[in-house]
């Protein structure tokens, strides 16, 4: 008793008001988005608030089930409960039924379990737990595939059931590799391979390859006609016409060529003599510049095989709308447009609760799940959008300022997990619904009406807060 009353006195509550203050928030905007005059009550669960309710009671059972655990709980299952989340997801994908184009469901009478929310919450505790080993070196090749597989079972299982969006979530595990001393340069290839895709899309695949070749070999006559490097002015014309010349004439010219035979054996001809002497000379600058080449030809091609023959129709419109390629202002541009028309009409201090006319006369699709923040928008308006994101932001800060102060690696790392998730989960949530993000269906974290993802959020929120409560205990 004693224990659990020092326990109490630890934790830190700063968290858990913001947590309650934006629970009920999201309630009191389910509410309004899908207010119904008719409705028998406030109570009514026949509706969505009603079922919310519900929903943030068991919440709130959770959240005190969380905190009366011990700590070394969730260190001693951890892979425990991957697997079972594991064995969830690939349940789920043999056995749901389809649902909006998706198996992302359990259905057990009226209630519907989402796999995919405790996923985020089950790989952030085995992260922890594996990152959290005396022995591990992020740096080591080894210890890096290892955990990149951890990330990549429950992502392509949750792409498998159509759900991409939630998948991508799984990107955000790389802000916690980088606090835990993975180098930045890695961070910068994941920002290449972005803008590689973005490029891919916007000029077509076979241009940026050709477009990286071009600069890698600018870059290439421009290394050797310095002093110190010196080519021959042959060695630096002949070797590129092994893929120039078949390429233009591809292009100009339509000869039956393949293409991407054409690189390949131009860039393995071409690297053969820079590989030489590099090696000899000890100077790695041009291999730097033909592997970035490379890789965006590699890239490049892979992205337009994905776009064209893997992602679904839908999907390959909402990127093209996105990167203004296309216009669909009847389809997947419909919700943003209604969205930020919604959030525009609410100028500074909004029109009022219950008084959002977007809102209330049904303009904007899935106004109570992904796009619950047009309604804080329309009837909060700027002020209060502002003061909704700002609690998001200091939650976050206070997470990770508390994560810094944990005397194992494992509650560390854990809030940093818990910090990166719902940085992400904000920041395409809310940049989706401005259009600032592409439209991915991912909720807004406590807004957005679901009892998967509500419990999910509280589950990830309150097992860092009874670690950091805990946090003068040795749980390893």
């Amino acid at each position: 008793m004693a224990r659990q009353g020092e326990v109490i006195r630890n934790i830190d509550w700063q968290i858990v008001i913001i947590y309650v203050f934006l629970v009920f928030a999201g309630w009191l905007n389910i509410y309004s988005a899908v207010f119904d005059e008719n409705a028998a009550s406030i109570f009514d669960v026949g509706q969505k608030y009603g079922k919310q309710l519900i929903w943030i009671g068991a919440a709130f059972l959770l959240a005190i089930g969380i905190l009366i655990l011990d700590s070394r709980f969730y260190f001693t299952f951890a892979y425990g409960f991957y697997f079972f989340v594991i064995v969830s997801l690939v349940g789920v994908y043999l056995f749901a039924p389809e649902i909006k184009g998706a198996r992302s469901w359990f259905e057990v009478g009226p209630l519907r379990v989402q796999p995919s929310e405790f996923a985020k919450l089950a790989t952030s505790v085995v992260v922890a737990r594996f990152m959290g080993r005396y022995d591990f070196k992020i740096q080591r090749l080894s210890d890096m595939v290892k955990l990149l597989g951890l990330l990549a079972i429950p992502g392509i299982l949750i792409v498998l059931q159509g759900d991409a969006g939630s998948a991508l979530v799984f990107s955000s595990f790389f802000l916690v590799f980088y606090r835990e001393g993975m180098p930045f340069s890695i961070i910068l290839l994941g920002v290449y391979a972005i803008l590689i895709f973005a490029l891919s899309i916007i000029w077509g695949g076979l241009t940026l390859s050709i477009v990286a070749i071009v600069l890698s070999y600018i870059a290439f006559v421009v290394y050797g006609l310095q002093k110190s490097h010196r080519f021959s002015v042959v060695k630096m014309l002949l070797v590129p016409l092994a893929f120039i010349v078949p390429t233009a004439a591809y292009m100009f010219f339509k000869l039956n060529i393949n293409v991407l035979l054409v690189f390949v054996i131009g860039f393995s001809i071409l690297l053969v003599p820079v590989a030489v002497y590099t090696y000899k000379k000890r100077v790695p600058a041009l291999l730097i510049i033909f592997g970035i080449a490379v890789g965006s030809v590699f890239i490049s091609q892979s992205v337009e095989y994905v776009f064209n023959n893997i992602l679904e129709a839908h999907q390959r419109t909402r990127i093209n709308v996105f990167f203004g390629l296309e216009s669909d202002p009847q389809g997947s541009e419909f919700n943003v447009i209604q969205s930020k028309i919604a959030i525009g009409s609410g100028d500074l201090t909004g029109k009022g609760f219950l008084n959002g006319t977007q809102t209330k006369n049904d303009f904007v699709p899935e106004q109570s799940t992904d796009f619950i923040f047009c309604t804080i928008g329309e009837e909060w308006g700027f002020l209060g959008s502002i003061i909704i994101i700002g609690l998001f932001v200091y939650l976050i800060l206070r997470i990770m300022s508390s994560a810094e102060q944990q005397r194992t690696a494992f509650s560390r790392i854990y809030g940093y997990c818990v910090a990166s998730i719902l940085f992400f989960h904000v920041l395409i949530n809310i940049g989706m619904t401005i259009g600032l993000m592409p439209v991915i269906g991912i909720p807004l974290p406590f807004f957005s009406y679901g009892g998967s993802s509500l419990w999910g959020f509280t589950l990830l929120l309150f097992i860092f807060v009874k670690l950091d409560a805990n946090r003068t205990e040795l749980i390893q």
